[in-house]
């Protein structure tokens, strides 16, 4: 209580002493003040902490994900060399278009009946785009 009186500017001699009861009960409510305080003190100490620790591991892992991408990542000329070598790999235009020929000519002789009696000409270009015209291999 003298502390009390001294914090509020009061002179503590002048204070005459408390009873038993009074005294307890000043006591408890100190001791109940301080335990609440306490208690609210060490519960935000403890979140400011968890709140570090999540940022310290949210800031480890994009780190650990940007060191990844940046590891995964190939140099833009070493993509730029490979696309050019798969260009130069691919068979040229006019093979492809040989191998679609070929390949309707063999669709044509697997649908036919019975083998045709002549060698026919060879297709124009647009007979070969629309493709034979067999019963077999028309498609509505």
């Amino acid at each position: 209580m003298r502390t009390k009186m001294r914090l509020m500017g009061f002179n503590a001699e002048a204070v005459k002493p408390l009873n038993e009861a009074a005294a307890a009960e000043l006591g408890a409510e100190l001791l109940g003040e301080a335990t609440v305080f306490i208690v609210g003190g060490g519960c935000l100490v403890l979140e400011c902490w968890r709140h570090q620790a999540y940022q310290g591991r949210k800031e480890w892992e994009q780190r650990a994900a940007w060191d990844a991408m940046r590891d995964e990542g190939e140099p833009p000329g070493a993509a730029l060399e490979a696309l050019q070598a798969q260009v130069q790999a691919a068979p040229p235009r006019g093979a492809l278009e040989e191998l679609q020929a070929q390949m309707q000519e063999m669709r044509a002789q697997l649908c036919a009946p019975d083998p045709p009696p002549a060698p026919q000409a060879e297709p124009t270009p647009e007979e070969r785009s629309r493709g034979p015209q067999g019963p077999c291999l028309r498609r509505d």
